[in-house]
């Protein structure tokens, strides 16, 4: 792909809700890779084990204390992951929304690093440099279907 780089799509989104909405997003998700010709890792969804770690923090607003320990739970899976199957470098396509903190996303990644040495974040602002205008090109290209809420069913309020 880009600069010598071709991505593999680790599909860990345990936080969202209903069972549903993380099949539709992921099968949206899985369309794109496979346009594409990149592979796809799904996670498996293990919502109460994440609803478990997230216990506490249900009545926190977005942005809060329960994001960033949501954050710090996939990408600590995600580099995880990764060790184990040889890769070196991940990040994280929740640093494209506008809805999420840049802040949260970089602790949480550089949170996931410490425990996993062998793998490096990538703090990647996907919003800068045309970025934002490319993702609402491939979500009207391809005719994705947009979210209208994070995923968890505490967003939905």
């Amino acid at each position: 792909m880009k600069h010598g780089v071709t991505p593999t799509i680790y599909y860990c989104n345990p936080n969202i809700y209903p069972l549903e909405e993380y099949e539709i997003r992921k099968n949206e998700c899985s369309r794109y890779a496979k346009s594409l010709g990149l592979e796809i890792i799904d996670e498996d969804y293990d919502h109460d084990n994440w609803l478990q770690e997230m216990k506490g923090l249900e009545q926190e607003p977005e942005r809060g204390p329960r994001c960033l320990k949501c954050f710090k739970y996939r990408l600590l899976r995600t580099a995880q992951y990764a060790k184990e199957h040889g890769f070196t470098v991940i990040t994280t396509t929740l640093a494209s929304s506008r809805w999420k903190s840049l802040e949260q996303i970089e602790e949480a990644g550089h949170f996931a690093e410490s425990q996993v040495p062998e793998v490096t974040f990538w703090a990647q602002n996907w919003r800068k440099g045309g970025l934002s205008e490319r993702r609402i090109q491939i979500i009207k290209e391809y005719g994705f279907y947009n979210q209208q809420y994070c995923g968890c069913e505490f967003s939905m309020r």
